[in-house]
């Protein structure tokens, strides 16, 4: 059978979502990697059928795909080889016990990775940040603390149901510190996350960004989230305290 497939890109839904195509006609297997992905704001769709995958390219736009080694309705290399080499879509081969060489082919015929199948999401989303960077931000759900929240695939801030505005660093700061609240975490983790390394003026462009971030949180709430300096060490990100309940009279 011939199929024409689309070319596509991944379209950057108004949601946020980054948007994958999961082949394999295991039904427990695909549902499950769909499943697990959904709490990483991955919109997975699931299609047991490569043919009826192929026809939904064009619609769905998939940021990325996963294709079983071990397909039975079409050969997973050329599947492959549909997906990546015409259609512009980065191909993730799932690999069984027993996939070996099919897995081989795939590779061969465009596949970007392999993976583990069964899926386990803790090992797909590396994957799919590193084959699509510009979209990894999606990956990562957002996150509330003591009124404030910060979401990574829109880079809105709010606290206490006010917005505040923080440049692409300080974003990246603020959602690194509340991914290891309370812990406290060394400046050449900050800088690595943040920067990629460690830049030749690390030590002035770390402290201007912090302090920066710092003034455009102390609002005018009464406790506001405190980035504590850990002498030696580095830094401690202090959400603000939850406000108590009022006491019943």
């Amino acid at each position: 059978m011939n199929i024409l497939v689309e070319a596509t890109r991944g379209d950057h839904r108004a949601d946020g979502r980054f948007v994958l195509l999961v082949v394999d006609d295991d039904e427990s297997v695909g549902a499950a990697l769909v499943a697990q992905l959904a709490d990483h704001r991955v919109r997975g769709h699931h299609f047991p059928h490569a043919a009826e995958a192929l026809l939904a390219t064009g619609a769905l736009q998939p940021d990325a795909a996963v294709v079983a080694a071990g397909l039975g309705t079409m050969s997973s290399a050329d599947l492959v080889r549909l997906l990546s080499g015409r259609a512009g879509i980065p191909t993730v081969v799932g690999v069984g016990d027993d996939d070996g060489s099919v897995a081989v082919a795939a590779l061969k015929a465009g596949a970007t990775a392999g993976v583990r199948r069964p899926y386990r999401a803790e090992e797909v989303l590396p994957i799919l940040r590193a084959i699509r960077p510009d979209t990894s931000g999606a990956l990562d759900p957002p996150i509330e603390l003591g009124g404030l929240r910060v979401d990574p695939a829109t880079f809105e801030v709010s606290l206490d149901g006010r917005s505040v505005a923080l440049p692409l660093k300080e974003f990246k700061l603020l959602y690194f510190f509340m991914s290891h609240a309370e812990r406290t975490v060394t400046r050449e983790q900050l800088l690595t996350a943040v920067w990629g390394g460690v830049p030749d003026d690390s030590s002035n462009t770390l402290t201007v960004h912090i302090k920066r971030l710092r003034r455009r949180l102390a609002l005018d709430g009464d406790q506001p989230p405190v980035i504590v300096t850990v002498r030696g060490l580095g830094y401690r990100f202090v959400p603000a305290a939850a406000p108590a309940a009022p006491r019943s009279s």
